[in-house]
């Protein structure tokens, strides 16, 4: 009986899952070595979570994106909590650590 599927199928498939393993990797690694190098008191007077919290989120997601080799829940995980602190906190840490305020 022929199938349906194309041959290349499994190829594809590999080939997205090793995507989003590396967009993945790469995001989280960005983001945890921008929270080690930014001040922990700019994270209370942004009032967020502390530089240790979100350390650790974004660290232990980095882990298990690592140890799993990217399946793909833990690497959705991971992708979104690195994006909400890339784009939510370290803008209101560079308008803190500028003077300027966030106005």
């Amino acid at each position: 009986m022929a199938s349906s599927v194309p041959i290349f199928y499994d190829n594809v498939v590999i080939s997205i899952n090793i995507f989003i393993l590396l967009f993945s990797l790469v995001v989280q690694a960005v983001a945890l070595i921008h929270c080690l190098i930014q001040k922990g008191p700019g994270f209370q007077a942004l009032g967020t979570l502390p530089k240790g919290a979100w350390a650790a989120i974004i660290g232990v997601c980095l882990l298990l994106t690592a140890v799993t080799r990217g399946y793909l829940l833990i690497s959705m995980i991971g992708i979104a909590a690195s994006l909400v602190y890339l784009l939510d906190v370290r803008p209101g840490l560079k308008d803190i650590s500028d003077g300027k305020g966030f106005w």
